[in-house]
């Protein structure tokens, strides 16, 4: 099949139509205005549904009734905008109300600026709304993966009955690359028969809904969450593991900044040291297995961000203790050279 060199945001709204989503609900920002952008012009085309709301917050609650009448919906924003549709999503986690979300993260906190960042990592695997909630969330290192994991992130949602958060960064959206949309094999996924969308007098009305005045409702329903939370979290974990059996170091890190990380690697292994990289895949679920399989010899793992260090946390509660876990990040926009976290690693390496 023949690849296409494409921007990263124009990949994603070609991918999101190639995974039969049929509305889109969203408000531009940068950096990843083009999404829109390329689906206002593409979607309807395919007899879509393409709608620019008013804000971010009424977006989210748009896709919460587009997923409630059972089509595949989707939005997109950066994050101060999915900041905004927390509520939303929150309300669709409680309702089991499928959808993808598309976070091109920028720097912050605040409005902060539009170049690329990785700090909603907590708001994306904790959960920013209210209750106990989680949301899938996938984090693709190149726009090849990007594309593939739109369709894998629509197909969780719809299996789920879950959002799923699709975590790429400004850099990522911004730049091109050759990307081949393959025919991806839809998964085996259940028959939407929970939805709203007219009985045809053939039942009774379905009810969509997050809301249950009564205490032991409530738990009822946050106890079939959880198991289905933790049925996730045993089934998607996602990643990509290379050299760590060995390891005089592990280099850890999510989305492109993972790329940056695999140069350094290269680096020192030049200078004769052996060198491991876990880049996850899903941030949540977390895959803290391939953590534990890390050489127990090893000297440290070195995490590196875009941001303050939010995924230190899950890699040490993966390590249990076991092998020390440093960090290195940069912030509000710049980005590490290889050169940087190589000579970080060998000051470690050499200490």
């Amino acid at each position: 099949m023949t690849k296409v060199l494409i921007k990263g945001n124009e990949a994603v709204g070609a991918a999101m139509i190639a995974a039969g989503c049929t509305t889109y609900f969203g408000y531009p920002i940068t950096p990843q205005s083009e999404v829109p952008e390329y689906l206002s012009r593409e979607l309807p085309k395919v007899g879509g549904t393409f709608l620019q709301a008013e804000s971010e917050i009424a977006a989210i609650n748009m896709l919460y009734g587009a997923a409630g009448a059972g089509t595949r919906v989707a939005t997109s924003s950066s994050s101060p905008g999915v900041a905004l549709m927390q509520e939303g999503i929150t309300y669709m986690a409680g309702a089991e109300l499928p959808c993808l979300i598309v976070n091109m993260m920028r720097g912050g906190p605040g409005l902060g600026s539009i170049q690329p960042s990785q700090t909603d990592y907590f708001q994306s695997t904790r959960g920013g709304g209210n209750g106990d909630y989680r949301t899938i969330t996938l984090a693709p290192a190149s726009i090849q993966e990007m594309v593939d994991l739109v369709h894998l992130g629509f197909d969780l949602a719809d299996l789920y009955r879950n959002p799923v958060i699709l975590c790429g960064d400004g850099m990522l959206g911004q730049m091109m690359e050759p990307v081949e949309f393959k025919n991806h094999e839809p998964m085996d996924l259940p028959e939407k028969t929970w939805a709203a969308n007219g009985t045809k007098g053939e039942r009774k009305p379905n009810i969509i809904n997050s809301l249950y005045l009564s205490p032991e409702e409530l738990e009822a329903h946050n106890i079939h969450l959880i198991e289905k939370f933790k049925t996730i979290s045993e089934k998607e974990k996602r990643v990509e593991a290379v050299d760590t059996e060995d390891a005089d170091i592990v280099l850890t890190a999510f989305g492109t900044t993972s790329r940056i990380c695999k140069s350094a690697a290269h680096i020192l292994k030049e200078k004769g040291y052996k060198v491991g990289i876990i880049r996850p895949i899903t941030l949540w679920p977390f895959p803290d297995e391939a953590y534990k399989a890390i050489n127990p010899e090893c000297k440290a793992i070195l995490d590196v961000e875009l941001n303050h260090g939010q995924m230190v946390e899950d890699v040490r509660l993966a390590v249990e203790g076991k092998i020390p876990v440093e960090f290195y990040g940069r912030y509000g926009g710049m980005i590490p050279t290889a050169e940087e976290i190589a000579e970080v690693a060998l000051k470690i390496l050499e200490a």
